[in-house]
């Protein structure tokens, strides 16, 4: 069994090594024009499923709130890749990058953080299932409300993470209302809405 000072060390240590995670930047823009970091994205996230807890007695609020937290923590180290660059082998990086990120903990926590990236990463329980939607959802919801880029490409938000948005009925009225955002935007630039089939 680990001393508590150096199972203390080894939280510090972790947490030096998360807080790259404040730096890692996103495919997203706040509206001040400014890149959004991934932890800025994971604050918003968590913020976001507090709320529509609410919606959902019978899953487990807390455990909610702790795949927010640790759903990108994978990023930490080879950063974000933008949706529509990924392929087959983002898991298999970020849960790399987790192995080593969480090296610094004693076992009972690293097994306690890989556990829960796991169960988000697959989509294993209720809870995981509701903060991928909400992920998909607080992404787009910056990317409409953020002062992104003149080419940026709205036209893919409307197909981005359909297959999470719609586990039920809240998540839909939530991504309906969202991809009214995008469209506004898309309208904004002078481009036609997609039909509303996407």
């Amino acid at each position: 069994m680990q001393s508590a000072g150096s199972t203390i060390f080894g939280i510090l240590d972790f947490l030096r090594r998360a807080e790259r995670l404040k730096s890692t930047l996103r495919t997203s823009w706040t509206r001040s024009g400014r890149q959004e970091s991934t932890a800025e994205h994971s604050w918003r996230l968590s913020l976001f499923a507090m709320l529509v807890s609410q919606y959902y007695p019978k899953l487990d609020a807390g455990r909610i709130l702790q795949l927010c937290i640790v759903h990108d923590l994978g990023e930490t180290l080879n950063g974000d890749i933008p949706a529509p660059e990924q392929n087959g082998s983002k898991a298999e990086q970020e849960r790399e990058d987790m192995l080593d990120l969480v090296r610094p903990l004693p076992a009972d926590m690293r097994e306690r953080l890989m556990s829960l990236w796991e169960e988000y990463e697959f989509a294993r329980t209720p809870e995981a299932r509701v903060v991928k939607a909400l992920d998909k959802l607080e992404t787009l919801l910056q990317q409409a409300q953020g002062s992104t880029p003149p080419d940026f490409d709205y036209t893919f938000n409307l197909g981005y993470g359909v297959k999470y948005t719609r586990l039920d009925e809240v998540i839909r009225e939530l991504r309906a209302a969202v991809d009214d955002e995008t469209k506004c935007c898309l309208m904004g630039r002078g481009r036609p809405a997609p039909d509303e089939e996407h």
